[in-house]
This record gives structure tokens, sequence and C-alpha cells, in this order.
């Protein structure tokens, strides 16, 4: 796939981002689960961070669990884009691109990973009453993040593999 279109910075090597570690394969139909792994792993860093925040913020303050979660999504979603978002805007794009960039490469993972995650900490008996310092709060977010990460992985396999998702990402570094 020729990326060189998408570029703005001259210095950018092709031939050294075919050959860059961890992101062989990714061309479309050529996507490896390692590849698809190392995607999933970066969404879930912005999400978990956004989400503990967000449960811990709502949790401190003693708000309802609506409003914490509501809080906790919404955090995902900035820290989730705002990764991608900060490492394209590196590469020379400015805001508006960087913006485009970020939404189309992470919206379905993230969405993906915090309706899968969310699900199971609603699902999961005593967690949305649990206080932070009980181990039921912190096993139902981790668990959620695990279970998460294992049914987002695929899903960013699949549109890895036809360019899309964190395949957009890829002609920026």
């Amino acid at each position: 796939m020729d990326h060189s279109a998408h570029h703005t910075s001259t210095a950018h090597d092709h031939a050294a981002h075919e050959a860059h570690g961890g992101h062989a394969g990714h061309q479309m139909g050529a996507v490896t689960w390692g590849a698809a792994a190392k995607a999933t792993l970066h969404c879930l860093t912005g999400c978990a961070i956004g989400e503990i925040l967000g449960m811990v913020i709502g949790t401190a303050l003693m708000w309802g669990n609506v409003q914490t979660m509501v809080l906790a999504i919404s955090l995902a979603f900035f820290f989730g884009y705002s990764f991608t978002l900060f490492a394209v805007r590196r590469a020379g794009l400015d805001w508006k691109s960087a913006i485009k960039v970020a939404l189309a490469a992470d919206t379905v993972s993230i969405a993906v990973m915090e309706l899968v995650d969310n699900g199971i900490i609603a699902l999961t008996p005593g967690a949305m009453d649990a206080h932070l310092s009980d181990a039921l709060f912190w096993t139902a977010l981790l668990g959620g993040f695990a279970v998460a990460f294992v049914i987002t992985t695929p899903v960013n396999k699949w549109m890895i593999g036809r360019g899309k998702g964190h395949a957009v990402v890829h002609a920026y570094h």
C-alpha cells in the first residue's frame, strides 16, 4: 500500500516505515495478530487511563453509577483519542487533519472496548456499588479490560486488514 500521498513531511522514509518494527504485515489483507494486538494495546492504554480516572473521580465524589460511568467513558474516549492525536501532531499534521485521523483510527476500537468493559462491570454483581478500597471494584474493572482486549483485538485485525482503524495512523510514523 503506497502511503506517500498522505505524508506531510519530506523527511519521512517510506521504506523505513515498511521495515519499522512491529508494523510489518499491516498492509491490506496481511495483518498479523501481533500488529492487531499492538493497536489494541495502544487503545486500551488510553481507555484504561480515562476509565480508571473517571471511576476514581466519580466514586470519590460519591456520584451515582450513571454519572460515574458517563464520566469514565468520556475520559476513556478523550485519552484514547489523545494518544493518537498527539502522535500524528508530532508527525506534522495540522490540528484539523490530526483530529480526523484520530477519529478514524480509534472510534470503533474505543467503542467496542468501552461497550465490553462497561458491560462486564455492569453485569458483575456488586461491582457498581463497590468502593475504591474494595477488591471487587478493581477485579471487575481490570477483568473488564482483559476481556475487552481479547474481544477488540480481532475487530482491530479486521479493520487494519481493510486499511481502516489503526491502519490510518501508520502513514504518519
